[in-house]
């Protein structure tokens, strides 16, 4: 037997046709005909037939009437299983650590409880000089933390008048933002560029930058930050930090021309 009809040669060209299929299926919204997919993966009519009758009775494919298919509920089901296994810290870990190494910076990884942030994960850089105050699980208002100014800038605009009438916009510095309509011009320029600050507003000569991480619902779910001592800062880390908070978004699945899309 030759290694081209080999079986296991023979097997992976079979997963190969199953995967354009379901690649297939998946760019239409509505059930699908026999005759298009054929076309569309360039499978003969008889070889993508026999395929999609064993996607069928696996549950992968539904039959919607005869030679009509779509998409079937077992990839639901799997897919709500890898989404129920997937952290966000987890996803995180391995990129916070790359952008560490690329930066010299600590890097924090922080999701909304309430009015505050929570610090969920550090990578911790002692190449930054700088000592860290606030220990994983510690918790920062909103309005005076990066990632929380994230949060707030997503906010309907009654949502932010509740936040600061509970709070009443408390200071942590002389840089603190402790008044509502610098707060507001600080959340639009958020909404506008799409990272947000910390300027020594929670703790002095300590400064932050902060991207979003965003799930495969498009919902804002936690932030990644880069803290400096507020002398070392540089203007290129945004970018990188940017670039990193991207790619946590996709690994949970996020797919910002979706977002687009729909606006």
């Amino acid at each position: 037997m030759s290694d081209s009809h080999s079986p296991t040669k023979t097997s992976i060209q079979v997963i190969e046709r199953m995967m354009w299929l379901l690649d297939a299926l998946a760019t239409h919204a509505k059930p699908v005909s026999l005759k298009e997919l054929a076309q569309q993966t360039q499978l003969h009519p008889s070889t993508a037939h026999r395929i999609l009758n064993d996607m069928v009775s696996c549950r992968f494919v539904d039959r919607s009437e005869p030679g009509i298919y779509r998409l079937g509920m077992r990839l639901l089901e799997l897919g709500n299983l890898v989404k129920a296994r997937l952290s966000v810290r987890d996803t995180a870990l391995g990129p916070m650590h790359e952008l560490r190494q690329l930066t010299g910076q600590t890097i924090n990884l922080s999701v909304r409880q309430g009015d505050e942030i929570v610090y969920i994960e550090r990578a911790y850089s002692e190449r930054s000089g700088m000592q860290v105050v606030r220990s994983i699980g510690a918790r920062a208002p909103l309005h005076l933390t990066s990632v929380g100014k994230l949060f707030l800038a997503m906010d309907e605009a009654e949502n932010v008048q509740a936040y600061i009438a509970r709070t009443g916009l408390a200071g942590h510095t002389q840089n603190s933002i402790t008044h509502s309509a610098k707060l507001a011009r600080e959340l639009e320029h958020v909404r506008q560029h799409g990272y947000a600050r910390d300027n020594e507003e929670l703790e002095l000569g300590v400064r932050c930058v902060a991207a979003g991480i965003h799930d495969d619902t498009n919902q804002l779910v936690a932030g990644l930050s880069l803290s400096a001592p507020a002398d070392r800062m540089q203007n290129a880390w945004l970018a990188q930090l940017s670039e990193t908070a991207s790619r946590i978004s996709r690994l949970l699945g996020y797919q910002k021309e979706a977002e687009d899309h729909a606006q």
